[in-house]
């Protein structure tokens, strides 16, 4: 019953696709996705994980499921592609304009976000200044977007590495790479200060891959709990170099 079971899921599975409708109203966006390939024996892999774990409460600890190859999502309406996990399933109404995340992992996910091109004209990469000055802009900017409000929250922040690099499409990059701790207070009511212990809330690595096209700034932004990271770093990074913007046509 069990054999039968598993070959039923594995004739099941279908490759995901990635519908996306046109925010500006205009004709349906030319977006398309490519699929690779996943080994028999990596299929088999994630379902005996994904049934072995299911039963096991590991609290405060992510489980980053095995690696099972990566699809190519191409935006050819606003200009840019990248790949990612094939398994990482679509969010919309994140914000951004594409959004994808980690099924098993919450925590981890991948976007990209625009500049608007009525209020922005780009030329280069390098309008942002070298690649440290962009990286400080980018830490900035993540820290406004998680600003709290909540009593006894404290962030602590670092860039770990930025740089620049010229891709197989003459285009100049700048990878941006920074970790980002969250601090809370177990109870922020308490009036004496030994009452109030600060715990670590999460701990997260955040890579942006920066590019211009179309007079625009593109960003990819990937999210990932630091633990995660170190198990995931050589997938991670295939994303991050996958990411290309491209010349729209008027």
């Amino acid at each position: 019953m069990a054999s039968l079971q598993m070959a039923t899921v594995l004739n099941s599975v279908s490759p995901l696709t990635v519908p996306r409708s046109n925010s500006l109203g205009s004709a349906p966006r030319n977006v398309s996705t490519k699929a690779f390939a996943v080994p028999r024996r990596e299929a088999i892999s994630l379902i005996l994980s994904t049934s072995i774990f299911s039963g096991i409460a590991l609290p405060n600890a992510a489980l980053a499921q095995p690696t099972v190859g990566l699809r190519e999502y191409i935006d050819s309406f606003d200009g840019y592609s990248f790949q990612y996990p094939k398994n990482w399933i679509q969010v919309r109404g994140a914000g951004a304009d594409i959004f994808f995340r980690d099924p098993y992992v919450l925590d981890e996910n991948i976007s990209v976000e625009l500049s608007s091109p009525s209020s922005s004209k780009y030329k280069s990469v390098e309008d942002l200044g070298p690649p440290e000055e962009a990286g400080k802009k980018v830490l900035k900017q993540y820290l406004t977007e998680f600003m709290s409000t909540r009593l006894g929250v404290r962030r602590e922040s670092s860039v770990l590495s930025t740089s620049s690099r010229v891709a197989d499409d003459g285009r100049m990059y700048y990878q941006v790479e920074v970790n980002i701790k969250s601090y809370a207070n177990n109870n922020e009511l308490a009036v004496m200060p030994q009452d109030r212990v600060a715990r670590l809330e999460w701990n997260r690595r955040y890579l942006s891959v920066l590019g211009v096209e179309n007079n625009q700034l593109y960003e990819l932004r990937l999210q990932t709990p630091e633990n995660v990271f170190v198990e995931e770093e050589y997938d991670l990074r295939q994303v991050m170099d996958s990411f290309r913007v491209n010349k729209v046509s008027a």
